[in-house]
């Protein structure tokens, strides 16, 4: 009898525990990732940090002397990163990690969660959907870049515009332009789709925000930074278009005709196009219950693609995208099966690790990825087309 008790208390404290165990895992594994490697990169957070620290003291932005790591951000993002550079080196390296990790759990959690519905169970979408994605999460912790905690801006907006707070919603887009100019593409889409009140709302946000680095700064000083920040931005956009992790349509027609004004046409006209197609989806968003989500998720896709400095790490806003074509994909016909499965597995798996310097850098000299993620953004057309979200 005792050993049956013993063996019942044994069985009810591991239930009790189970739940745990996946946490206290991905704790552990995250922790050695920091301390075995993460901890001496984290380049880009150094730039965030530095241009706190320059903010601070009320010292330029936008330094030429910083080379390749020079602060290509608005002046209210440095603002909003001064803490960081109160903290000590260490510990602001630490913060930024356990946030970027935080931001990855709950990136991946909400973007499933928020799928109108799912036809997968909530933990199968998320394991295929970070399997899928994983080198891309991975390069964005390396690097300590704000992608994550933009996916999270970006998803807490959806989430307030699901529980109808339009101008909640609108808020967190307008907020999410300060971390990349490119999140700009969600306010049309507000517009058109809830009306001008949100507008108005956006317009607030924004103006806030370019205000804000004033009362550091002063007016001019301030007016001094953004003229900066425009000139930073567009003299350094085409040294990088041929830069290896590029993955914007501009990267991909410059690495296929070489730069010029024939690239820069069919670039222009490529932006057009999947513009045309995300106006085509939300013209038939009657179609469906429930049509944010897919027009949202698309909305994200585009942004590493249109952005003439979309890094591949910056796919991992694709995150709600890859969920939907994942969660639909057998409700597809064969070819948009065969062409999204391909598209998403070399998408994911191409990685220099595997396939070594050669045939990585050729893979990305052909913008493969970029084609891929062009592909997975078609699926999701498709998707709406036939009225499956």
């Amino acid at each position: 009898m005792t050993q049956m008790l013993n063996s019942g208390s044994g069985h009810g404290l591991f239930a009790a525990l189970r739940p745990l165990l996946l946490p206290v895992l991905l704790i552990a594994l995250a922790l050695t990732a920091y301390n075995t490697r993460i901890s001496r990169e984290m380049v880009e957070f150094e730039v965030y940090r530095t241009a706190g620290r320059r903010a601070l003291a009320a010292e330029p932005l936008y330094q030429v002397t910083d080379g390749h790591y020079t602060f290509k951000y608005l002046p209210a993002f440095a603002v909003a990163m001064a803490p960081m550079a109160i903290l000590g080196h260490d510990s602001s390296r630490i913060t930024w990690y356990a946030l970027s990790c935080a931001c990855l759990i709950l990136l991946l959690r909400w973007s499933v969660v928020a799928l109108p519905e799912r036809r997968w169970s909530e933990r199968s979408l998320i394991v295929v959907t970070l399997v899928l994605l994983a080198k891309f999460y991975a390069h964005e912790l390396v690097l300590g870049q704000s992608n994550l905690l933009l996916g999270i801006v970006l998803m807490a907006g959806l989430g307030a515009l699901q529980l109808e707070s339009e101008r909640f919603a609108v808020g967190c887009f307008a907020a999410a332009v300060f971390i990349t100019p490119y999140a700009v593409i969600l306010l049309p889409w507000m517009l058109v789709s809830h009306g001008i009140a949100v507008s108005l709302v956006a317009g607030a946000v924004l103006i806030v925000g370019l205000l804000l680095p004033a009362v550091l700064y002063g007016w001019a000083g301030n007016l001094a930074l953004l003229t900066q920040w425009w000139h930073i931005v567009t003299s350094s956009t085409a040294p990088n278009l041929l830069g290896g992790d590029n993955v914007s349509l501009a990267s991909m027609w410059a690495k296929w005709l070489g730069p010029g004004t024939l690239a820069s046409v069919l670039a222009a006209a490529s932006v057009i196009l999947v513009l045309a197609v995300a106006a085509t989806m939300w013209r038939q968003r009657k179609r469906v219950l429930e049509p944010d989500y897919t027009e949202f998720a698309f909305l994200l896709l585009l942004i590493p693609l249109i952005s003439l400095q979309g890094w591949d790490y910056v796919l991992l806003l694709g995150t709600p995208a890859v969920v939907c074509v994942i969660d639909r994909w057998r409700e597809l016909t064969l070819p948009w099966r065969i062409a999204s499965g391909a598209a998403l597995a070399v998408m994911g798996f191409s990685m220099f690790d595997f396939m070594g310097p050669a045939a990585y850098g050729q893979l990305m000299a052909w913008s493969v990825v970029t084609v891929c993620a062009v592909i997975v953004a078609a699926t999701l057309a498709q998707i709406r087309l036939r009225a499956l979200a």
